[in-house]
């Protein structure tokens, strides 16, 4: 596959994709005595740099990816990718792909030895664009961003340009870079760190993660085999196939299951990945989720793709950000498995901070919004290590006392609601509310033809939905009011996607949407914002509300904008590169 193929293909095998060494103008720039300097260098091109870099192109911010190798992952890894992560994807002009190809489901179950417990459904209200998950190989997704990222002219992605050094400055940060050709530096006014769980960058600063490291052992086996199971999460506690321990089975594309078995810590990994020891254990766990869907037990060919032994640990940085350097997904942040809370958090931090970067570079934003990124990032992030925590103790009791309890939690929620609440088989990603409740998605109709509310929103816009438009004679100070404001509103017309945002006098201009009869028949978006006419919700350009006003004037509007910007306070002189 050629670096510069755009078009999406359905058979590539992006196991095997080896993208090419290529030489970038800074090695020239840096053969004659020079330094080149970029707006945002950002290090790591898996799913949180590929993100953070199309998002900051789509708002009109060059950007050099720099990544250490020229493969992607291996393996099923990050299987689980949530409506959140979704919609993330969709603005960016990539998420109906993950769906295109990714297993949709909604439904889990949670067996208990050889019953089930109960079943649920994480999205059981109809009217919503996406699946509460996809499951889709991690380097599908990867694939499928690298593909994007190609697409925009603003992205200059390096293999095999892998950062060995860094210095910060106080407008800036140079990095030393290691390629087939030599070493070279380069300059940014900031760099994101997407560098994973052993960042480079992390370490070259001498910083470390805290947390809490916990000893026990899970396989992971991603088997192929024709299985007629229900797209379903299905999870075991106890089972008499695997005694003592858990197992979680969940489908993917392409005819293969994706299955993890917890082992213990006493474990011997290299014996464990051995296939003679992996596939009984498949067979037998087939046979008893054959019976468990009504079948007959019978068990089918099993082909073992990829096997990994993993421990895991909870642990975040202290701080997200150091100067000018910004850390994302597991460079900043790491959690158990159980929830799928891992890649999808990382996706969000780089949802939270490419508007909020691509205001200071530009200069409308003052520099400390970066810090907001810094603590807004960190409250999800103790978020996610707490419930990721919970499951984890939950599913693997470290004492007879806490099993007794667990068991006993399981044994009742067969028929008491309220137990089923305490169980705990990993409480499934959702996107935090600590700074603001995210945007519900809903059906609309929309000039002569249905979409949705979400996309309708811009990469880098705010967004203000303004529920069922006061009458004429008020149309001289209220948020309804469209060209009276003076903001070139454009109104209730389809808002191109996937294009860089217009001008900066245009950026600080927010997209107004009017909810009324027309646009709302259902009325699914007055009922899931609460809404009374008069109501206006301002909507940061990572989805989240940053206000709730009645009938607000201009003013009102303005002054929300600016405390989300924290142009609250006075802007500071924004230093770049010349």
């Amino acid at each position: 596959m050629s670096e510069h193929s755009t078009a999406p293909t359905s058979d590539v095998d992006y196991q095997r994709v080896v993208y090419p060494y290529r030489r970038g103008p800074d090695q020239d720039a840096h053969a004659r005595g020079q330094l080149a300097c970029h707006p945002v260098a950002v290090v790591g091109a898996g799913p949180v740099g590929l993100t953070a870099a199309i998002d900051l192109a789509l708002q009109g911010v060059p950007v050099v990816l720099l990544n250490d190798d020229g493969r992607l992952s291996v393996g099923s890894r990050a299987l689980c990718f949530s409506k959140r992560t979704l919609e993330i994807l969709d603005r960016l002009g990539c998420g109906q792909r993950l769906v295109d190809k990714g297993v949709s489901w909604n439904v889990g179950r949670v067996f208990f030895r050889d019953e089930q417990v109960y079943r649920f459904d994480l999205l059981a209200e109809s009217g919503h664009q996406r699946p509460a998950f996809v499951n889709l190989q991690q380097y599908y997704v990867e694939g499928f961003l690298v593909e994007r990222a190609l697409e925009l002219p603003l992205i200059d992605l390096r293999w095999h340009h892998r950062v060995t050094g860094l210095e910060q400055h106080g407008d800036g940060v140079t990095l030393s870079i290691d390629t087939p050709e030599g070493p070279y530096a380069l300059r940014a006014d900031h760099v994101v760190a997407c560098d994973g769980s052993r960042s480079t960058l992390r370490r070259l600063i001498g910083q470390e993660s805290h947390g809490r490291t916990f000893k026990d052992r899970f396989l992971i086996a991603d088997v192929r085999m024709n299985a007629p199971f229900p797209a379903e999460r299905w999870f075991w506690f106890d089972p008499p196939f695997h005694p003592g321990q858990s197992v979680l089975l969940h489908r993917q594309p392409d005819g293969v299951w994706r299955i993890d078995f917890q082992l213990g810590w006493d474990a011997d990994p290299a014996l464990e990945k051995q296939p003679a020891r992996i596939l009984p254990r498949v067979r037998t766990l087939m046979r008893e989720a054959s019976i468990a869907a009504g079948g007959d037990g019978q068990v089918p060919d099993i082909e073992l793709v990829w096997a990994s032994v993993y421990t895991f640990a909870c642990m975040r940085m202290d701080s997200f950000r150091h100067g000018r350097l910004l850390f994302a997904g597991d460079a900043a942040h790491g959690v158990s498995p159980f929830g799928a809370r891992g890649a999808n958090s990382g996706i969000q931090d780089a949802d939270n901070l490419a508007w909020k970067l691509a205001a200071v570079v530009q200069g409308r934003a003052p520099d400390a919004l970066l810090d907001r990124y810094a603590r807004e990032r960190e409250m999800a992030a103790d978020e996610n290590i707490l419930n990721s925590t919970r499951s984890t103790d939950f599913i693997t009791p470290k004492s007879e006392v806490s099993r007794l309890f667990r068991d006993a939690t399981l044994t009742l929620a067969r028929d008491f609601d309220f137990a089923r609440r305490l169980v705990n088989s990993g409480r499934l990603s959702v996107p935090t509310t600590a700074y603001g409740a995210v945007a519900t998605d809903a059906p609309i109709h929309l000039e002569g033809r249905d979409d949705w509310l979400l996309r309708q929103m811009r990469p880098g816009r705010f967004t203000a939905l303004i529920f069922d438009a006061p009458p004429s004679a008020d149309r001289g100070q209220r948020a309804s009011v469209g060209p009276e404001w003076g903001l070139g509103v454009l109104e209730g017309s389809p808002m191109p996607r996937g294009e860089p945002a217009p001008g900066l006098a245009q950026w600080t201009v927010p997209v107004l949407v009017h909810i009324d009869d027309a646009l709302d028949p259902q009325g699914l978006v007055r009922a899931r914002y609460n809404a009374e006419p008069g109501l206006v919700v301002l909507l940061r350009p990572d989805q989240h509300v940053c206000a709730r006003l009645h009938r607000p004037t201009a003013a009102d509007i303005e002054a929300a904008m600016r405390r989300a910007l924290g142009r609250d306070v006075v802007l500071e002189e924004v230093s770049a590169c010349p």
